[in-house]
């Protein structure tokens, strides 16, 4: 008798969300893969289930969309969350892939955002961000930061743009000088309800705590960069990086007023890098005199002026005592690294004992 084989067919594995009836943003649920056929009853008749499918991803703008879940995509996300929870924009204002006419083309910015209570149409588009993968270079000649320039150029009501790849972020203001549309760099979009007028030194008030990954990119982006542009091996980078990162936490936790931060007029020229410079040193100095069984006297931070305004304009932004603490470890285990412990690793704090709030010892 020929035997007769048995096959079972495997449901697909699902992602479940489970979401408020209010579709309130703060109690998502994830409860994980669950089979297909488990998904079809909910115990809570106040939640709704979404059911995502593998390889997909949930639009966090929307609350509807599943998209595919791409390098791309993980990076849009990510800056997403942070245009909501760090800037402050309501997801209302927020557009995804927003069809922008540029000449006889017609590309798909990746978010645009719009003031509230105007009709989301280009001539009143505010602010455009471009995200990619970390291939994807910022020199690239069809996806770097020149396509979102010319999205910027095209849009009369822009003002700002911010293109990143999660690796590297570049952020720029559009005016008109004599009649001319001009794209200049800036350290920063502007929060929410931000006076653009302001002086360019931050307040401790106005720095926000980091959420979601947005430290962990804040922080490899800056290793790479100290990496690519000054020509250090990738340990002695992110010690340089740790530097930082004393020196910020020294300035929020004893200063009134913000000292770790590089203007917009002083990223660029010999002039004010050096005004940065002078400040950081001021600061570092301090960092020496509170960890001496850390930095030797002797020690300083070894990047050049350049370099060093375009990390502290990357950092300036956050508040890292106001992060939350695991926020901080994720950030800080990315960059640390197997490879980078040992030598002076017994002095990398642990999770645990990641500083908290601005009174903490």
């Amino acid at each position: 008798m020929r035997k007769t084989s048995c096959t079972t067919t495997q449901r697909p594995k699902m992602r479940v969300l489970i979401l408020p009836a209010s579709k309130g943003e703060g109690n998502r649920e994830s409860i994980g893969d669950v089979n297909m056929a488990q998904s079809s009853t909910q115990p809570n008749a106040s939640k709704l289930a979404i059911v995502i499918q593998q390889g997909k991803v949930l639009d966090f703008i929307d609350g509807v969309t599943q998209r595919n879940e791409t390098p791309e995509e993980y990076v849009r996300q990510e800056i997403a969350k942070s245009l909501v929870r760090e800037y402050r924009y309501e997801k209302t204002y927020i557009e995804v892939e927003f069809t922008i006419r540029v000449g006889s083309r017609k590309p798909r910015a990746d978010l645009v955002i719009f003031p509230p209570a105007t009709d989301h149409k280009q001539e009143n588009a505010l602010i455009i961000v471009e995200c990619k993968s970390a291939k994807v270079k910022s020199e690239d000649k069809k996806d770097g930061v020149g396509q979102l320039q010319s999205y910027m150029a095209a849009c009369p009501n822009v003002t700002y743009g911010m293109w990143t790849n999660g690796i590297e972020r570049f952020c720029y203001r559009r005016i008109v000088k004599g009649g001319q549309v001009v794209i200049e760099d800036v350290p920063d979009i502007p929060e929410f309800g931000q006076d653009e007028g302001r002086e360019d030194r931050p307040r401790f008030d106005q720095l926000k705590p980091a959420t979601s990954d947005a430290l962990l990119f804040g922080f490899r982006r800056c290793h790479n960069y100290i990496a690519g542009n000054q020509g250090l091996q990738k340990p002695q980078a992110f010690w340089e990086l740790l530097k930082l990162i004393f020196c910020k936490i020294h300035d929020e936790r004893h200063n009134d007023e913000v000292e770790f931060y590089a203007a917009a007029n002083e990223r660029h020229g010999i002039n004010g890098t050096l005004k940065v410079q002078k400040r950081i040193e001021a600061l570092f100095t301090q960092v020496k005199d509170d960890y001496p069984t850390i930095f030797k006297t002797s020690e300083v931070i070894d990047l050049k002026p350049g370099v060093l305004a375009y990390l502290v304009s990357q950092l300036q932004m956050y508040s890292l005592l106001e992060s939350d603490i695991d926020v901080k470890g994720r950030a800080y285990e990315e960059i640390v690294g197997s490879n980078l412990r040992g030598d002076r690793g017994e002095f990398f704090t642990p999770r645990k004992h990641l500083p908290h709030g601005r009174g903490d010892a």
